[in-house]
């Protein structure tokens, strides 16, 4: 038979069963369709966190205090900003500091035992620009507001003290003292630490809050293609007598960790899916089987006319693939659409490797190959007697 002729036989079965074919290829679609969306929201999430990157920059490196040989936390000194500066390489530097045990109220009549989770810090006036970070309302602290009492607050922080906006009446208590809040930052993505924290200039919190001048984070940019001398030089620079009790870490690494467990959780779910898929095939494997008991007659009539064993089993299997095929288009449209949808829920790029298209049409028609084959196989061995004497 001519390839449109086994198409057209194949498709005759399905056309006379309609509901039985749909619900059996859309077991198929299901497990396709979970395929390509955990894949497609996967790739997307990468290239968000590739856009998000390349717009930060994976040039920044942070400094801070680590532990002692007793295992007590130790402490940067007072010179390190100055002395990080010194190093080939680097293009910026800024800082912030703990503030004591300063805790952080919307006002005095708030329990003291109820914080938020929110830090003071004490922050230099290029901060924003060397970690990234926006300001979403009013203003970042100046030379002239960084010696009063005036505050910027994180995006969380902002969110859990109730402030929507910045004002001259919009006031906190920062170790019992009133500040008036001027700023509020968008999220950073690449200082997290700074999204709960109310940030006030240096010189105010050394006069109000007694701070002590110490930095507890001190952020860096580099050349990069100077980034790992840099990093080398990073612990030895900031305290000399004692380079073993500083921590250097690289921010964008800790994204790109962030993505990896995403992307260990995704395989997870493509497990899911292949199991799906699974009983998808098992579903179609069972639809032709039912089709072949039903249609003994119908194959009896074909051997009787001069149908080959070879075209019964073709058309079995031809049918099955179509089944499947169906399934497996379906199931990539609607995983098609479901990243879309996600991805612009989100307002990520939404991205669908091509080989997980490709892929999922090709993974069901190798399972409707698979399913068909007994089948086919079993209709081809029917004696046209047999067959045709079956009530």
């Amino acid at each position: 038979m001519r390839f449109t002729d086994v198409v057209r036989v194949g498709g005759a079965g399905l056309r006379t069963r309609p509901m039985r074919a749909f619900l059996s290829a859309l077991g198929i679609a299901i497990g396709i369709a979970a395929m390509v969306a955990v894949v497609g929201i996967s790739s997307s999430s990468g290239a968000e966190l590739d856009r998000t990157l390349s717009a930060l920059g994976t040039n920044l490196l942070t400094v801070g205090p680590g532990q002692t040989l007793l295992g007590a936390e130790a402490e940067l000194p007072l010179e390190a900003e100055p002395m990080i500066e010194r190093i080939d390489g680097i293009e910026a530097v800024s800082a912030i500091g703990r503030i004591g045990d300063a805790k952080v109220y919307r006002s005095e009549k708030i329990p003291s035992v109820q914080t938020g989770g929110m830090i003071a810090y004490a922050a230099r006036e290029d901060l924003p620009g060397t970690v990234g970070a926006t300001i979403r309302d009013g203003a970042w602290l100046t030379t002239a507001t960084g010696s009063f009492p005036a505050v910027v607050l994180g995006s969380a922080a902002a969110e859990r003290l109730g402030i929507g906006a910045p004002g001259p009446d919009i006031q906190i208590v920062i170790g019992g003292v009133r500040f008036t809040v001027t700023g509020i930052l968008d999220p950073v993505p690449l200082a997290a630490e700074l999204d709960s924290a109310a940030l006030v200039g240096w010189p105010s919190a050394a006069r109000w809050l007694a701070f002590d001048g110490h930095a507890t984070t001190v952020y860096t940019r580099s050349a990069e293609s100077r980034l790992a001398t840099v990093r080398g030089l990073l612990a030895a620079t900031a305290n000399p007598p004692a380079p073993n009790e500083v921590e250097v870490s690289r921010p964008s690494d800790a994204l790109a960790a962030k993505q990896a467990t995403g992307q260990a959780f995704a395989g997870l779910l493509l497990g899911v899916g292949a199991v799906a898929l699974l009983v998808g095939g098992v579903g179609v494997a069972n639809t032709m089987v039912i089709s072949v008991l039903e249609r003994r007659p119908e194959i009896g009539l074909r051997r009787a006319l001069g149908a080959t064993r070879g075209q019964i089993r073709l058309q079995f299997l031809a049918e099955s693939l179509l089944l499947s095929a169906l399934g497996g288009a379906g199931g990539v449209l609607l995983g098609a659409a479901v990243t879309a949808g996600y991805a612009t829920y989100r307002l990520w790029p939404w991205v669908i490797p091509s080989w997980a298209l490709g892929g999922g049409v090709g993974t069901t028609l190798i399972i409707g190959g698979v399913a068909g084959l007994y089948p086919a196989v079993r209709a081809a061995r029917l004696a046209p007697t047999e067959a045709l004497a079956t009530p």
